[in-house]
């Protein structure tokens, strides 16, 4: 009953819970499994961590949305979590969860592409070997998102309010200044490419342009795909022939009919058949052929 219960309570929440549901439950797999094989998380997750090389990139592109599922350290999991659930209330205000869900895994992917331009094509990052992991790229560009669509929005911190766009500000400044000394360049580029993807997305979507779009149509393909098709029953048809309509005649006329008849048949009762004129002789002939 529990198992159902739990089942439900999932089926019937929000995009943002389903998705703090799934980081939860991967990073308990990655962290059990890791202390059960006695294995590093890294190895446990190799197929699934985003590289900064375009060889490994070119055999697993996959890897540019599943980094954003991954977590290693509870604390990073936790306040990207924290911070998913708090600006995702904000986005399903006023869009849906299909929505939501386009700006996260697009943020990741925008976020995990920035990742690598930077450490192929700017001499100034140095190449650690360090995959990148996490959601903080694809809950950058929710923050964003919803601090430029609707950058008025006030909320209560503590004793002061604040609007969304002071907050998404500083936090994009404060992601900016820690790059060069913060040794996680990598994963504030990905932040940084969030955002920016957050923020072209928001620009373009008050204009009228939904250039996430395609991308919701795709997942829609994706859905279509693994839905489960239901098997109709064949049904078996019968030919059913029915007889030609026959036109019938006025009930009023088919009455005036049968009376001269009757009467007709009278008459040859009482007289004989050779009592009939040529004219009721024709008539009672006539009528014999059409019954």
């Amino acid at each position: 009953m529990t198992g159902n219960n739990l089942s439900y309570q999932y089926k019937t929440a929000n995009v943002v819970v389903k998705l703090i549901v799934i980081n939860a439950v991967l990073f308990l797999l990655v962290s059990l499994g890791s202390f059960f094989f006695s294995v590093s998380p890294q190895y446990l997750s190799r197929w699934f961590v985003l590289s900064d090389d375009f060889d490994t990139l070119l055999f697993r592109p996959w890897t540019l949305i599943t980094y954003g599922f991954l977590h290693f350290s509870f604390f990073h999991i936790l306040f990207n979590m924290l911070w998913l659930y708090w600006f995702g209330q904000f986005v399903l205000n006023l869009f849906n969860g299909k929505r939501l869900l386009t700006i996260y895994l697009l943020g990741a992917l925008f976020g995990g592409l920035l990742f690598v331009l930077s450490y192929n094509f700017f001499p100034v990052f140095e190449k650690d070997n360090r995959p990148l992991i996490g959601a903080s790229g694809a809950v950058t560009a929710i923050m964003v998102f919803i601090a430029t669509y609707a950058p008025n929005t006030e909320v209560r911190l503590f004793t002061f309010t604040l609007k969304l766009w002071h907050i998404a500000l500083f936090l994009f400044l404060l992601d900016l200044v820690r790059i060069p000394s913060s040794g996680n360049a990598g994963g504030l580029m990905a932040h940084v490419g969030g955002a920016i993807f957050g923020f072209v997305y928001a620009t373009q979507l008050a204009k009228g342009n939904d250039i996430g779009k395609w991308f919701e149509n795709f997942m829609d393909w994706i859905a279509y795909l693994f839905k489960p098709r239901t098997k109709k029953p064949f049904k078996t048809v019968h030919r059913t022939t029915q007889p030609a309509p026959q036109r019938s005649k006025p009930k009023e006329a088919k009455s005036d009919h049968q009376k001269k008849v009757d009467g007709i048949l009278d008459k040859i009762g009482k007289s004989g058949y050779e009592s009939l004129t040529k004219e009721e002789k024709d008539f009672l002939f006539k009528a014999g052929k059409e019954d």
